[in-house]
């Protein structure tokens, strides 16, 4: 939404908007020009808008229906549209080149902005987080004919899209609130992989069986794996992950990762495949994939000292916890891991309550803060102190105040925030804490 936001503004529009958390990104928004408030304004909401003949109103599924000045704009005849919606007629004007997939999405895309940025192609992109080598979410290039967007699968946003080629980086269920079950999940991404043109690529991981019209390419990292793009030998090297890589036009030593992990090498492969596919080389692509900085939120180190290293991360999903968990073992394999983990919806928490529990316990020590609860109202029964109960390691739960006692405690180790809610209001207060 952010993203849209900026394009708008930056084309000259009046943009105005409402959240209900005040976040760093807001006030960027904000010093920006655009217009945000955080209390439901009602019919007075009619004091900031044109009419509506004049104005689009762009809704995302995480604001409630219930919003009272939602539902003035739509009584007084405003034309409302989805998020999914306004991207797809946006991009419809560019050869675009999606990221979908559970995991990944924004790390990949913005990976594949980065790269593209720093070849002669360039791009568009809009991003669904906030680029530290951009310090932004949206690209803009009038002279690129390439659009890179993040292919949302939430309430079938990606099938507002229309892509050139495409990678999806993974087909684990999530969201069955609103796909009911894996299967009709699963369906979903077939429904998007038939979307992509025919003379385009889908790029897809290992792990993923789909079909399409276009060309399918494969990767992943593992020495046994046989597909397209092969990552071998993952190494930790002077703190950095170095990897070679094997691909159908040869092979490829020490590829030097901006970011730690192997989800993040396996993202790093996937777009080495589809830059391969529009022209631009494994030597062309490797230096812009060394020196990526990454995503905000997304295993971003926030603090590092002698004693104390302190990471924050958006995943809200267990297999992405679990792979977080795994690779900062391997980064700080003698440091003890403190996690504090603010689940994402009622209805994630309990299709996924035991797979959270697993995914948890894999830390050494586990503190919950309550549910935050997006659109959702409460599901009896699904609480942070319930799935407390199911962590096989020292897990606690409880509330902010709680949480920073919690980590008074802390004397050496790695402190990880995860979640996708608004446990990034704590990121700075917990880095002044455990700086001092």
């Amino acid at each position: 939404m952010s993203a849209l936001a900026r394009y708008f503004h930056t084309k000259g529009f009046k943009v105005a908007g409402y959240d209900k958390t005040i976040t760093p990104l807001i006030k960027d928004l904000m010093a920006e020009g655009i217009a945000i408030h955080t209390s439901d304004m009602g019919e007075k909401v009619e004091s900031i808008v044109g009419t509506p003949k004049d104005t689009l109103v762009v809704v995302t599924p995480a604001v409630p229906k219930s919003l009272k000045e939602l539902k003035v704009l739509e009584a007084k005849g405003f034309t409302l549209r989805k998020r999914a919606q306004v991207l797809g007629e946006i991009s419809k004007d560019f050869k675009t080149l999606g990221v979908a997939g559970t995991h990944g999405k924004t790390t990949t895309s913005t990976l594949l902005a980065h790269v593209l940025s720093h070849s002669a192609e360039k791009c568009n992109a809009f991003l669904g987080g906030v680029s530290s080598d951009f310090n932004s979410n949206l690209v803009i290039n009038e002279n690129s004919p390439w659009m890179v967007v993040e292919a949302d699968e939430f309430d079938r946003s990606f099938h507002q899209l229309t892509p050139f080629s495409s990678i999806i980086t993974s087909v684990d269920a999530d969201h069955l609130d609103i796909y009911e079950d894996t299967s009709k999940f699963k369906d979903a991404f077939q429904d998007y992989a038939n979307l992509i043109h025919s003379e385009g690529s889908i790029v897809l991981h290992h792990s993923v069986q789909l079909d399409a019209k276009a060309k399918i390419i494969t990767y992943g990292v593992g020495d046994e794996l046989v597909v397209d793009y092969q990552g071998v030998k993952l190494r930790v090297e002077d703190s950095r992950f170095v990897m070679d890589i094997k691909t159908p036009y040869g092979d490829f030593s020490n590829i030097v990762l901006g970011l730690p992990g192997v989800h993040n090498a396996e993202n790093a492969l996937a777009v080495i495949a589809l830059c391969d596919t529009i022209g631009l080389s494994v030597e062309e692509v490797k230096m812009s994939i060394g020196n990526f900085k990454g995503v905000k939120r997304r295993f971003e180190y926030i603090l590092s000292q002698k004693k104390i290293t302190y990471i924050d991360d958006y995943a809200h999903h267990p297999t992405a916890i679990k792979g977080l968990i795994t690779s900062v073992r391997l980064l700080h394999p003698e440091s003890p891991i403190y996690l504090i983990f603010q689940p994402h919806l009622y209805s994630r928490t309990q299709d996924f309550m035991d797979e959270f529990a697993e995914a948890l316990g894999t830390a050494d020590y586990v503190y919950l803060l309550p549910i935050y609860p997006a659109r959702e109202l409460p599901i009896k029964g699904v609480t942070s102190e319930a799935l407390s109960t199911l962590i096989p390691s020292n897990a606690k739960f409880g509330n902010a105040k709680m949480m920073f006692e919690w980590l008074e405690k802390v004397q050496n180790g790695v402190v990880l925030t995860v979640g996708a809610g608004d446990i990034s209001q704590y990121v700075n207060p917990i880095k002044s804490m455990l700086s001092s």
